[in-house]
């Protein structure tokens, strides 16, 4: 009776089904139909105010719909109005705010009307409200001292914004502050201590609101914490009071846990359904108390509740009305606990039970528009006609209205109008509309004829045969040209016109034609199936065990239908192979040399064709090779004398025997079992046990014959099985548990398929396994629908809505009876391709390089499946720097979600684009928005293309170039810098010239001879100059072969290096190109320095060829060193040589077999100690020193006379007048000393202090003697010979400010400068 009831309630549910799917067939294109809504703004639309709104709303319908609009209840006219304008073929409305614009002034309520011949649609009421961020009101902080272990509450109090914003607390070096159990931010953005510790004390404690909709962030005034700990106050007490006074702050007192939020016992809180509920309990206490969660009466839904902020907020998600009730959170810690709850209450907004559809009817044919919403309190329902409510509606004879649902009667052509369904409470409201649209239409078949099915075989195969008529046409279905309908258990027959067949065979193969008909005509169509071969491994990897070092090998032998083309991948651990080439990858096999231990792992070998995919996996073993050959390691021997005892119905013990170990200990015994009823000859894992235990305790199934095995393992690897024990059959039960992984996923967008994983056979618990399959639509007040399947794993509901949600179980049973109630999973059907393409594409270029394309996105029900996200097609239609076109290539960047932007980074300057976007959804792709044009500006050019140096001369060089590859613009010139190198590398006077782009080579002339130059040459569009490449060439020596020392050297360049006027000539020179008999290299030439040399030759060979330079010590017998040289320059700088060595050196061409110069021989530079002159052996050294000393000796008796002659002398007056003057310098005219100062602190000198030009030595620089410079121990010089580091006499100087040397030149400092 039960079943009978089922399948009445089954028929029942097919022909409503059957009555939906005729409302919601998709009228075509071409054919006449009532305007539809496709996109339109959200109910509640935020705007940022400094950009223009833009409300959408667009529509479908043939002919195609005109548009208005109302605010706030009253016909907008857009036209009384300059800053809106309305889209050309679209509803939607642009208000132009960057213009001059308020967006305060646009706010309301609007709704856009879509009419047509046939009717009018409606839109939601969308109200449009300008976001606001508003600043923080000032307010006095007062610093917060505490003591510690208190609790503390620092307010954040932001400043109300729209939407709210979004708050966190950083310091000041914007580092988010660490939260913690102790320290947490609460809902409120408040943040709580619920005990304070020293640590705590800081004066940044900032709280900033975040307010996402405009991007901007508004930060509060620093908050400060002072936490006084019990140690610090003591000493503070105890600094204050004598010994004998007894004294101490009370120590920190743990506390029992107090709700700092919310307070009192208990709340109210009330949420909506499917909104996100989030409960917070915040307590102060020490130690910190920990939060626990409960519902009193009831559990705290699983899969839904999470727990965050350390537990202290209860979030559910997707709330309903069963959420309702008392929820209890408390707060305990060693001392005690506080509690406090919370009562739950959960309205409704209106939901969708059944929401109106689409009607297709036939002159004459009855339909009927039903609309049904539920909510809490219980929504009223009203109807409307063409946007008119339906009681002040033309009357329409065919129409009758009974509550939520419309009956229509004998329809003819005027009946077709739209209706709209609008379900409100005080909570919000729903607006549906739904066309009914009376055509007479003989039937279309829209599936491709001919199309091609290809399946493997044993598989399931579906043929499409999409159609569309009025009235609804029959689908038949015929095998071959003459075939018979086809009928039976065998075929699928699905309402969309699918023909599936369950089972294809090799037999299926063929023709198969749809036929649809109906009382204005028929059609059909011819399509094709193939069935193909399975892919199998006929030979799969084994399980190998391999010693370290060793070379292991996998196969994998496959066969497949001749028409696929198979591909094989190799994977370790499910991820890809290692990048090693240990790994070697053939036809049939993966073979791996030289094992390590990080190659144990399994591997897997996966075939995939267009059709199928097979796999199959092994395990890999690396062992330690043996450390001496005398002990040999091996598996263990097999256990044996297996034994049953205790058989009970669920349970039996299994003993057994272990064999020899073969020097490796036994880590686990595994034991496998045989169900020789379901499976016989499979062994399965039934459980594992250390290597000192030899029985076991093992749990049974019912209706199972079991035999047991048992396999030793050791380090070695796994020992042979043992023999099987006896056989044990289990008595029948019913079943224990349900299929796993029960999944919903539609194939086809009118149906869902139910897949689960079958129970295995032990799983049965019995014979005649079977599955009741159920399932109904969410959130839809239907009933069950169940049928008993046999023992497979898949059924089809046929004929469901588009992507709508199914609650779906599958419950098992066999002939003893039902399993346990199985629990509910949400599935889908079918998901389609978007309907709509993403409008208002705008491009916005950044910058040559990149762009930034905008687009709005489209209504969620266009979608018709789950959103993947927007698929942006973008291509380079011409370079507008070059001529030539390439293939074009589309590319393609994906933006998940429901992103309204992207950027399209690597786009090449100067050049034209177009770009389209596509909304994706897991079915697929819908369809492309117009094509957008946009050009990227000019940009830097790329590096000429070479740089070549040629005909070096006594005082010129060739230079020779390539305009860049990549021009990005149009080139306005190229820019030539160039400077000398002297022997200590440093860098002379930069020279810069302006070419013409037309040019491609220079001659400079006026060059010094035997010099190295750097040159710098690069390319400029109108945007800027591109990268540079650097070269550099020598000029060759005079006549004489001599190096002669540039003047000046060690301190730079002198200012005669150049000509006074050099004259660059910028005629392009002839060149006369010789074939030379052969190729040589001649003329090597070397310049050598103490610890480096030249090397410059001349080459007459081929073009580009690429030079290196060998070298070695002559006379040595150790091999050649060498250096390779970059480029086709015809020098090189060795580097590194011996000082006072002689050398041998040649100069090679790569690619020329056994082609070099002859050897030239060369001798570095005498070394010279820290680059120093013992000056103190020089002559006109000694002749100074005498001098001075004389000077001195005569300053000395000439000061001593005076001074004897008692009066007041120069020094003595100044003296006296000040107590403590600036130091003057010697007078020049006599020789004597001016003004001095008797102080005893030396006064550094002044920042930016030089010795005048005159060589005059202020007091300071002349105090030392001489001792205190070059002669003494401590006396350090650098490398190009000037004085560095402290004096090293007896005085002690303090340094001068600044970076600047305050020294005086010495002559040491001077002759050390021509080193």
């Amino acid at each position: 009776m039960t079943k009978k009831k089922s399948i009445s309630a089954s028929k029942a549910s097919l022909v409503l089904f059957l009555c939906q799917m005729i409302s919601a067939l998709d009228v075509p294109l071409d054919l006449s139909q009532p305007p539809t809504i496709t996109q339109q703004s959200p109910k509640d639309y935020i705007v940022d105010p400094r950009e223009n709104i833009v409300i959408q709303c667009e529509a479908k319908g043939k002919p195609p719909p005109s548009f208005s609009w109302t605010r706030n209840g009253t016909h907008f006219d857009i036209d009384k109005d300059a800053q809106v304008t309305m889209k050309p073929n679209s509803g939607t409305l642009v208000i132009n705010i960057m213009n001059g614009g308020k967006a305060e002034a646009y706010e309301g309520v609007y709704q856009c009307t879509a009419r047509n011949e046939r009717g009018a649609a409606i839109s939601n009421n969308i109200v449009i409200r300008p976001s606001r961020s508003p600043l923080w009101t000032k307010e006095k902080l007062e610093p917060n001292q505490v003591r510690e272990g208190d609790s503390l509450v620092l307010h954040c109090r932001p400043p109300v914004g729209l939407p709210p914003p979004i708050i966190f607390w950083m310091d000041n070096a914007f580092q988010r502050l660490p939260q913690s159990e102790r320290v947490s931010q609460g809902l409120n953005g408040d943040l709580y201590f619920s005990n304070v510790q020293p640590e705590d004390t800081r004066e940044d404690y900032i709280c900033y609101a975040r307010f996402n909709h405009t991007q901007t962030i508004q930060q509060k005034q620093p908050i400060s914490v002072k936490v006084f700990s019990m140690d610090s106050l003591n000493d503070t007490i105890a600094a204050n009071l004598s010994d004998t006074d007894v004294y101490g702050a009370r120590p920190v007192t743990e506390r029992q846990p107090v709700l700092l939020t919310p307070t009192g016992s208990t709340s109210t809180k009330v949420e909506l359904r499917g909104n996100v509920l989030l409960l917070e309990c915040i307590a102060a206490g020490l130690p910190t108390p920990v939060i626990r969660w409960i519902k009193e009466g009831g559990e705290l839904p699983a899969n839904r509740t999470f727990f965050e902020n350390f537990k202290k907020t209860l979030k559910i998600i997707d709330v309903s009305e069963a959420d309702s009730g008392n929820y209890k959170c408390i707060a305990r810690n060693i001392l005690g606990s506080a509690h406090h709850v919370i009562s739950v209450t959960v309205k409704a907004a209106p939901y969708w039970i059944t929401a109106p559809r689409n009607l297709v009817l036939s002159p004459g044919e009855d339909g009927t528009l039903i609309c049904r919403a539920n909510g809490n309190p219980k929504p009223s329902i009203s109807w409307l006609a063409n946007g008119v409510p339906i009681a002040i509606a033309p009357e329409d004879p065919s129409r009758k209205v009974d509550g939520d649902t419309i009956i229509f009667s004998h329809v003819q052509e005027r009946s077709s109008a739209v209706y709209q369904c609008n379900a409100s409470n005080e909570y919000g409201y729903l607006l549906a509309n739904a066309f009914v649209n009376v055509l007479a239409e003989p039937p279309r078949i829209l599936t491709p004829a001919n199309k091609l099915y290809q399946v493997i075989a044993d598989s399931p195969a579906l043929l499409d045969c999409a159609y569309f008529g009025s009235p609804k046409p029959e689908i038949e279905w015929f095998k071959g040209v003459k075939g018979s309908i086809l009928h039976g258990s065998e075929y699928i027959f699905h309402d969309n016109g699918t023909l599936e067949i369950p089972v294809a065979q090799k037999d299926s193969t063929g023709a198969y034609t749809c036929v649809a008909r109906n009382k204005l005509g028929k059609i059909q169509n011819e399509v094709q199936l193939e069935i193909k071969d399975p892919t199998v491994i006929i030979k799969q990897p084994e399980y190998k065990v391999i010693q370290r070092y060793g070379q292991v090998s996998f196969e994998c032998i496959i066969k497949h239908d001749s028409t696929l083309l198979p591909t094989v991948i190799w994977l370790k651990d499910n991820d890809e192979l290692p990048d090693d080439e240990r790994f070697l990858v053939g036809k049939d096999n993966l073979t791996i040399m030289n094992v390590t231990d990080k190659d144990d792992g399994t591997y897997t070998c996966i075939v995939n064709t267009t059709l199928d995919s097979v796999s199959a996996s092994a395990v890999l073993t690396v062992v330690a090779a043996p450390p001496t050959p005398a002990i040999i390691y091996a598996r263990p021997n097999p256990p044996f004398d297996l034994e049953l005892t205790g058989q009970l119905e669920r349970s039996v013990e299994l003993s057994w025997i272990p064999g020899d170990e073969n020097n490796s200990p036994i880590t686990n015994f595994v034991i496998e079992y045989e169900d020789g009823l379901h499976e016989p000859g499979l062994w399965h894992y039934q459980t594992e046990v250390p290597g000192t235990q030899t029985t076991v305790q093992l749990k049974l199934s019912p209706y199972v014959n079991y035999s047991f095995r048992v396999i030793a393992v050791n380090e070695i690897g796994r020992s042979q099985p043992s023999e099987p024990s006896e056989q044990y059959l289990t008595k029948s039960a019913n079943p224990d548990e349900n299929p796993s992984n029960v999944q919903g996923i539609g194939s086809e967008p009118d149906n869902l398929v139910i897949t689960w994983e079958s129970l295995k056979g032990f799983q049965s618990n019995g014979p005649g396994l079977q599955y009741k399959v159920s399932w109904r639509q969410k959130d839809v007040d239907d009933e069950w629908t169940s049928v008993i399947v046999a023992n497979v794993s898949k059924y089809i509901v046929s004929g469901t809505p588009t992507f709508v949600p199914y609650e779906i179980k599958v419950q098992a049973l066999n002939d003893l009876g039902y399993a346990p109630e199985p629990s509910e999973v949400i599935g889908h059907s079918g998901e389609d391709l978007p309907m709509v393409a993403p409008g208002n594409v705008q491009v916005h270029v950044i910058n040559s390089t990149l762009a930034k394309v905008h687009w709005d996105p489209v209504p969620l029900k266009t979608v018709r499946g789950h959103l993947q996200g927007y698929k942006v097609y973008y291509w380079k239609v011409q370079s507008l720097s070059r001529r030539s076109r390439r293939h074009v290539e589309k590319k393609i960047l994906t933006f998940k979600g429901n992103k309204t932007f992207g950027m399209l980074p690597g786009l090449e300057p100067y050049s034209t684009y177009k770009l389209n976007v596509r909304v994706a959804n897991g079915k697929g792709e819908g369809p492309a928005s117009p094509d957008k044009v946009f050009r990227t500006p000019e940009g830097v050019p790329s590096s000429p293309s070479f740089l070549k140096i040629t005909n070096p001369t006594l005082d010129s060089l060739t230079l020779e170039w390539g305009s860049p590859t990549h021009p990005n613009g149009v080139l306005t010139s190229y820019i030539l810098k160039f400077q000398p190198i002297n022997n200590t590398h440093e860098l002379g006077p930069l020279v810069e010239i302006r070419i013409p782009a037309n040019e491609s080579s220079l001659i400079l002339k006026n060059l010094n001879y035997s010099t190295r130059y750097k040159f710098y040459f690069n390319a400029q569009t109108s945007v800027g100059s591109g990268n540079q490449i650097t070269e550099e060439a020598v000029t060759i020596m005079d006549e004489a072969g001599i190096l002669h020392p540039a003047v000046g050297a060690g301190k730079g360049y002198s200012e005669t290096l150049f000509a006074t006027s050099p004259v660059m000539h910028t005629v392009r020179p002839t060149f006369y190109k010789v074939q030379p008999l052969y190729p040589r290299i001649r003329n090597v030439t070397t310049a050598a320095a103490e610890t480096y040399a030249n090397i410059s030759w001349e080459y007459e060979g081929p073009d580009h060829a690429n030079f290196y330079v060998e070298y070695g010590v002559a006379g040595s017998k150790e091999d050649w060193k060498k250096e390779i040289v970059n480029g086709s320059r015809s020098f090189f700088v060795l580097k590194g040589l011996t000082p006072g060595t002689a050398y041998k050196v040649r100069v090679g061409a790569e690619g020329l077999s056994g082609f070099r110069s002859s050897e030239d021989v060369f001798e570095t530079g005498p070394a010279m100690a820290s680059r120093q002159v013992d000056i103190a052996t020089q002559g006109w050294f000694i002749g100074l020193m005498c001098a001075v000393a004389l000077l001195i000796l005569i300053l000395l008796i000439v000061c001593f006379i005076r001074r004897n002659k008692g009066g007041k002398y120069p020094v003595k007056e100044k003296e006296d007048a000040h107590a403590d003057p600036e130091i003057q310098p010697m007078k020049e005219d006599d020789g004597t000393f001016g003004e001095y100062s008797d102080a005893e602190d030396h006064k550094p000198l002044k920042k930016g202090s030089r010795t005048p030009s005159d060589r005059t030595v202020k007091k300071e620089d002349s105090d030392d003697s001489l001792v205190d410079y070059g002669e003494g121990v401590n006396g350090q010089f650098n490398e190009d010979g000037s004085f560095i580091g402290q004096y090293s006499g007896k005085k002690e100087k303090e340094p001068a400010e600044g970076n600047e040397s305050s020294e005086a030149p010495s002559p040491v400092n001077a002759m050390n400068s021509f080193v």
